[in-house]
């Protein structure tokens, strides 16, 4: 029986954290927005990956929007800097999750 391989695509998440002990963020921040590539054959998997290494790494993740693919970007009239596409390059080669900014919230 002939085995399909899954196709791995990179996903554009942005992820909100609120704060916990030990989280890294700034003393006075509420909480933080960050901007993610993530591997998975779909956005349901990037997203559950993303949220379990950020969990890993401490922090606790309350929310995350999906930008989709790259491909899905570039149709929707995102434009993408060599950067950009390098971090996305990076996550799938690596088949992982790349936190590529992180901006901190302040009340």
């Amino acid at each position: 029986m002939a085995q399909t391989e899954s196709k791995q695509q990179v996903y554009t998440l942005v992820v909100e954290v609120g704060r916990k002990p030990g989280d890294g963020l700034p003393d006075k921040s509420t909480g933080a927005a960050l901007m993610c590539y993530a591997s998975g054959v779909d956005e349901a998997e990037a997203v559950r990956e993303t949220v379990a290494i950020l969990k890993q790494a401490d922090l606790a993740p309350l929310d995350v929007s999906g930008y989709g693919t790259l491909d899905e970007r570039l149709e929707s009239g995102d434009e993408i800097d060599p950067e950009e596409r390098a971090l996305m390059e990076r996550a799938l080669a690596e088949n992982s999750v790349v936190v590529a900014q992180m901006t901190p919230y302040f009340d």
